[in-house]
């Protein structure tokens, strides 16, 4: 039997992956050939989607983009031989430079198995971690975390381990039975945050829907290190496709013995759900996704206390994002140590970099802390999609700040990013041209406030409204100089007077834009048309 590999995550599909394998079973079922074809996930080279592979002696053989109408010519120049006869064949999977220079640790599996298979899981080491762990006390599993480095891979890239080790030495609360979270006295929880909505970021859904086990295996060991047998998938309900696949793992999980009651006849118990958002990017911030998931309005709560403390239904809460939960899997099979040798500084481990934008090859893209951001767009990247010169460049999503030339030369890292005014945040890259207007690019992040703020706090919801004003005001030449320092001064207002990051980090694109490209701000255009605003 030939076997061949066409991807199924959401990319794929939506550059006509299903058309390609549906057009391949059927021109193999007219020519009688015995072809078993494996929905697997994207390998991340999503300027090559629908990538599809065929497996042969010498390794996987790939050939892409496939499009429906390449079926009849590539299976006459043979495709299931692996010949190199089509101007679509890549060579050996792994020998494609963009994918065999990586790092891989998050994604050792995206693309390889299929993603619901247990068997596949297993063959390429998964629940190795989840079985050392079992075989480990709560604080052991702690310090392994510790001992890695391992830090948020969500934006504050706050220390995993001390944050479990927090859950850990809390107390569950014990409410009366009058409380309404009454049904949740002397639990603890984890949660993890997959509401990724970050402008350039897929990382996390390319996880759940290409290695699923590993985010559960992973919040397995997260539930077995602080004592929650409960935990939360709270998904975007963009990410229709990963919730469908994430159900499917969970339930075969549950039926292995992987979850459960009784995790591998260890009397340890771990359930999993998912939880669907609403479509609110302010509830990619810890607290606002906590009363969600609680069914309330998603608001920013006061800290303290911390989640940590009293976090979902006012009960200790581990909340760590996809990317977070997936690494420990690795972390505890290979050991701390093994995961901190990667990286610089503080900042240990890998990051899978996401290219986006006016990029010629975008994908994800794990490599080491340390590497630069020049070496990423045109290493990685190719350049320009457009073929002119790169001008800006946003790293971290749509709060971060826009990057000029003179500063892409700086090793991505935690501290070296902050030291510039820059964030690494959930590592998406979003690529602009000569073309872009930086004073668009900076209305762009205060309009994008106003219309995501939760309300709750007035610096966020008012400033950010007044922003957009001033910006058109200085757009039209109107008081250039007195609107540029009211500009700066709402920025200052939120900074310091928000009451989380979404208000408190909108001013970063908007002051390096001022900053770097203070020309784009002196240009007098025309009224914006009621469709710009």
């Amino acid at each position: 039997m030939i076997t061949l590999y066409v991807p199924r995550d959401t990319t794929a599909v939506s550059l006509g992956a299903d058309d390609v394998a549906i057009s391949l079973a059927r021109a193999a079922e007219a020519k009688g050939i015995d072809l078993h074809i494996v929905r697997n996930g994207s390998r991340g080279l999503f300027w090559l989607e629908p990538l599809v592979e065929v497996e042969t002696d010498q390794g996987r053989i790939a050939y892409g983009p496939v499009m429906p109408e390449d079926v009849p010519a590539l299976l006459d120049a043979g495709i299931l031989e692996g010949a190199a006869g089509h101007r679509l064949h890549l060579g050996l999977t792994e020998e494609i430079p963009y994918l065999k220079n990586q790092q891989r640790l998050t994604f050792a599996r995206a693309g390889i198995t299929d993603p619901v298979s247990i068997d596949d899981y297993r063959a390429h080491g998964g629940f190795k971690g989840l079985e050392v762990a079992l075989a480990k006390t709560r604080q052991q599993i702690v310090d392994e975390v510790k001992t890695s480095g391992l830090r948020g891979r969500g934006g504050a890239a706050f220390p995993a381990g001390i944050k479990w080790q927090t859950v850990l030495d809390a107390n569950p609360r014990s409410d009366d039975n009058e409380s309404a979270n009454s049904r949740y006295s002397g639990q603890k929880f984890i949660v993890c945050n997959a509401d990724e909505g970050d402008s350039g970021t897929f990382a996390d859904r390319l996880v759940m829907e290409a290695d699923p086990y590993m985010l559960i295996e992973g919040m397995a060991i997260a539930g077995l290190a602080v004592g929650a047998e409960t935990g939360y998938i709270y998904l975007r309900s963009e990410y229709p496709l990963a919730q469908v696949i994430l159900n499917d793992a969970i339930a075969r999980a549950e039926a292995a013995g992987y979850l459960g009651d009784n995790i591998l006849s260890s009397g340890k118990a771990f359930h999993l759900e998912v939880r669907l958002g609403a479509g609110a990017y302010i509830c990619g911030e810890e607290t606002s996704l906590l009363d969600s998931l609680e069914g309330k309005r998603g608001q920013v709560r006061v800290k303290p206390p911390l989640p940590a403390l009293k976090g979902a239904f006012g009960q200790p809460t581990v909340v760590n994002n996809v990317l977070t939960l997936a690494a420990v899997p690795s972390i505890m099979a290979e050991g701390g140590r093994a995961y901190a040798d990667y990286g610089m500084g503080r900042s240990r481990g890998t990051l899978p970099f996401q290219l986006t934008g006016n990029l010629e090859r975008g994908g994800v893209v794990e490599l080491a802390f340390g590497i630069t951001l020049r070496e990423l767009l045109y290493d990685y990247g190719g350049g320009s999609a457009s073929g002119r010169p790169i001008r800006a460049v946003q790293v971290g999503g749509p709060l971060g700040a826009y990057m000029p030339e003179s500063q892409w030369d700086t090793p991505l890292d935690y501290e070296a990013f902050a030291d510039i005014g820059a964030v690494v945040g959930h590592g998406g890259i979003v690529a602009f041209d000569d073309t872009v207007d930086m004073l668009e690019q900076a209305r762009f992040a205060m309009e994008f406030c106003a219309v995501e703020s939760c309300g709750k706090c007035t610096p966020c919801r008012i400033g950010s409204t007044r922003g957009v004003e001033v910006i058109d005001r200085i757009r039209l030449n109107e008081n250039r100089d007195a609107n540029l320092t009211l500009l700066n001064d709402l920025c200052d207002t939120l900074e310091y007077g928000s009451l989380c990051a979404m208000g408190g980090m909108t001013p970063n694109p908007v002051r390096s834009a001022l900053h770097y490209f203070p020309d784009d701000f002196a240009r007098t255009t025309a009224s914006p048309t009621t469709e710009e605003r």
